[in-house]
């Protein structure tokens, strides 16, 4: 049943990661979204992504809005905090939460209604303030929740189950997020673990605004024929830029690759990305070409998937603000307080 809390008991023989816990210490609530809903492979990818990289859950703090994507951070790091704010706001909280406590992980999952429609703006400013975020979106291409109709990321064509056909031209939330100055842009495919996990743990590790476009097929409403967003549609349509692996700094990672051009991007904490391109006109450390590899290609009929773009040399809202290494929440009064002769030096500046 669904209501029943998982067993905390766990196997002694379970493989544990640097830090001793085992993947079970990562899950969360047994999900309640429909069977083979997509959302459940990206929870999934999470866990993996998380346990892979050892880190403690206590230290992520995640963040929803409203829908059913929103539901799922309950459903991975049972132990990590957690709020679910109002429609579309998820960026704004986080923001703030950030801001107070820069030395927390900040992971905002929301949906294309949440962040496409009602939540547009707020993704947007948070986005192009640098706010150091992993941003992953579930994108089903509908409302799930309201039984189905089209959302801003539905493409221009597309049928409902009912037979409706689209009308509005869709809003490429990828797109944006490079216009925008996002420092790491991916898409990925709910259906794809080998591309999908370590595109979350190099967006993890990324200092900056790194935000995930994930199309994530709806089982109820939208993966029928005629959807863009089904899972045979998108198997049929993928353009795979590259694949990716993940080296964390003092840890010896081996990779096997199929033939083809390697390059390899050093995060800001000494991680690596190793990319093998797939598509070796692909430049992901050029944001122009970026933006014109995903309108190239979706005038094909392609669906871009892989590391999209990523700043090499990425900085974050703090740094942009001049604010102390300190989390603000850990200053006391003497450092908040500087008293009335600083006050009126500023006051002064300002006349």
């Amino acid at each position: 049943m669904s209501y029943l809390p998982k067993p905390k008991l766990h196997h002694p023989k379970l493989p544990t990661n640097a830090i001793g816990l085992t993947r079970r210490d990562y899950e969360g609530a047994i999900s309640t979204l429909c069977a083979g809903c997509g959302h459940d492979s990206i929870s999934a990818a999470i866990i993996q992504a998380c346990f892979n990289l050892s880190i403690p859950p206590h230290r992520v703090a995640k963040l929803s809005g409203i829908g059913c994507s929103s539901k799922t951070p309950t459903y991975f790091l049972g132990a990590a905090h957690g709020f679910n704010s109002v429609h579309g706001r998820m960026p704004s909280v986080l923001t703030g939460a950030y801001l107070a406590n820069r030395d927390l992980i900040y992971l905002g999952v929301s949906g294309d209604g949440d962040s496409a429609s009602i939540g547009f703006g707020q993704f947007a400013h948070s986005i192009r303030r640098g706010v150091n975020m992993t941003y992953i979106v579930e994108n089903n291409g509908v409302y799930g929740l309201t039984k189905g109709q089209f959302s801003a990321t539905s493409d221009l064509g597309s049928v409902a189950k009912k037979g409706a056909v689209n009308t509005d031209q869709p809003i490429d939330l990828a797109a944006i997020a490079v216009q925008l100055g996002a420092t790491f842009v991916a898409r990925s495919f709910s259906g794809d673990k080998e591309q999908l996990v370590p595109l979350i743990e190099a967006a993890l590790l990324h200092e900056g605004a790194a935000f995930l476009d994930v199309i994530s097929p709806c089982v109820a409403f939208n993966n029928h024929p005629g959807s863009t967003k089904s899972y045979d549609y998108v198997r049929e349509h993928n353009e795979a830029l590259n694949r990716l692996d993940v080296m964390v700094p003092r840890e010896t990672i081996t990779a096997s690759y199929r033939p083809g051009e390697v390059t390899e991007v050093t995060q800001h904490d000494g991680s690596v990305l190793r990319l093998r391109k797939l598509r070796t006109e692909h430049d992901p450390t050029n944001r122009a070409s970026a933006m014109h590899h995903i309108l190239e290609r979706r005038a094909a009929g392609e669906i871009v998937t892989g590391l999209i773009y990523v700043e090499p040399e990425p900085t974050a809202l703090h740094a942009h603000l001049g604010t102390v290494p300190q989390p603000l929440n850990a200053l006391g009064d003497a450092e908040l307080c500087p008293g009335v002769d600083a006050l009126e030096k500023i006051n002064a500046a300002l006349r």
